[in-house]
C-alpha cells in the first residue's frame, strides 16, 4: 500500500477532499493523508456536508500540520502532492523516503460563494477536479513505476480538466 500525503496550506478544504478521495479511491492500494503549512484548526463545514452527503464518515477529518508526517514515528510518504499554489510554492519539510511529489492545483473552494448553494457548488467542483486526478491516479500502475516515471505520470494528471495555469506550466 503506498500513503500519499496531500498538502494544501490551511489543510480545512481541498486536502481533506483529496484525503477522502484516495482513501476511498484508492480500494486498499493507497492510503491517504492530509496537512497543512498553516493548518486552519478544523475542517471546512461546507466541505465535510458535501463529503457527508456523499457518505463518507467524516469523524476522522482534522485540520492538521505537515509536522506531524516529518517526525520520525510518522508514516513514510511515497507521494505527496500539493493542490493550491501557495503551498506547491513553500518550502516542504524533508520528508523521510523521499517521496515523490507532485503539483494538482485546484481553485480554493473555501473562499467562493455568498450563500450556500455557491459555496456548495464551489465544493462540488473541488471534488469533481480532484476525482478526477484520483481516478487517473488509481489507474497507473504505480507498483511497478519507477520515481521519474511516477513523476511524469503525476505531473499529467495535474494537467487534467481544470488544472491551475501554475500546474500546466510546470
Amino acid at each position: 500500500m503506498l500513503n500519499i500525503l496531500i498538502l494544501c496550506t490551511a489543510n480545512s478544504a481541498r486536502s481533506i477532499l483529496g484525503e477522502a478521495l484516495i482513501n476511498r479511491l484508492g480500494e486498499g492500494r493507497f492510503k491517504g493523508y492530509s496537512a497543512g503549512s498553516h493548518p486552519r484548526g478544523e475542517p471546512n463545514p461546507d466541505g465535510l456536508a458535501m463529503l457527508a452527503d456523499k457518505g463518507y464518515d467524516i469523524s476522522g477529518f482534522a485540520s492538521k500540520s505537515w509536522d506531524v508526517f516529518a517526525g520520525p514515528d510518522a508514516p513514510q510518504m511515497d507521494i505527496v502532492i500539493t493542490v493550491c499554489d501557495s503551498a506547491a510554492g513553500e518550502a516542504c519539510p524533508l520528508w523521510p523516503g523521499m517521496p515523490v511529489k507532485a503539483h494538482w492545483g485546484i481553485p480554493d473552494p473555501a473562499h467562493q460563494g455568498e450563500t450556500p448553494q455557491a459555496r456548495r457548488a464551489a465544493f462540488e467542483e473541488a471534488y469533481r477536479l480532484l476525482e478526477l486526478r484520483v481516478k487517473a491516479l488509481a489507474g497507473l500502475p504505480v507498483e511497478t513505476m519507477g520515481g521519474q516515471e511516477l513523476r511524469r505520470a503525476l505531473a499529467e494528471i495535474g494537467r487534467l480538466d481544470g488544472a491551475t495555469q501554475m500546474a500546466r506550466e510546470a
